[in-house]
């Protein structure tokens, strides 16, 4: 049972569908699927796998020598019951901006995005 709502837009580059789901937008129909599995997750058992919280649209600024280079938004910043916390971008197309963005906020910040 699929309970979001496909909000209907012109065709955007990249064939993404801004959808709706629990009253949160989302810019593609595949991040609002994820937010789904991660609400699903919510039940799971084991801590590793139980989600405890998760947050979406996740800023990173990007400064270097005090100067602003860019922002970066993660699409979840997600956390499980054993106290991990993952930041996750769910792509469905991988431009060489986004690989960057993903490198800088990496090397600043000292994660790792998961992509899904």
């Amino acid at each position: 049972m699929k309970n979001y709502l496909v909000v209907p837009k012109t065709l955007s580059k990249y064939r993404n569908v801004q959808t709706e789901y629990k009253g949160l937008k989302f810019m593609s129909k595949k991040e609002a699927e994820y937010a789904m599995q991660l609400d699903y997750m919510r039940k799971a058992t084991s801590p590793r796998d139980r989600v405890v919280e998760w947050v979406p649209q996740m800023p990173f600024q990007v400064i270097l020598n005090e100067k602003k280079i860019c922002k970066y938004i993660a699409d979840f910043k997600v956390t499980y019951a054993d106290g991990r916390v993952e930041i996750v971008d769910v792509k469905g197309v991988r431009t060489d901006v986004y690989r960057l963005k993903k490198k800088l906020v990496e090397a600043q910040y000292g994660i790792t995005i998961v992509e899904v």
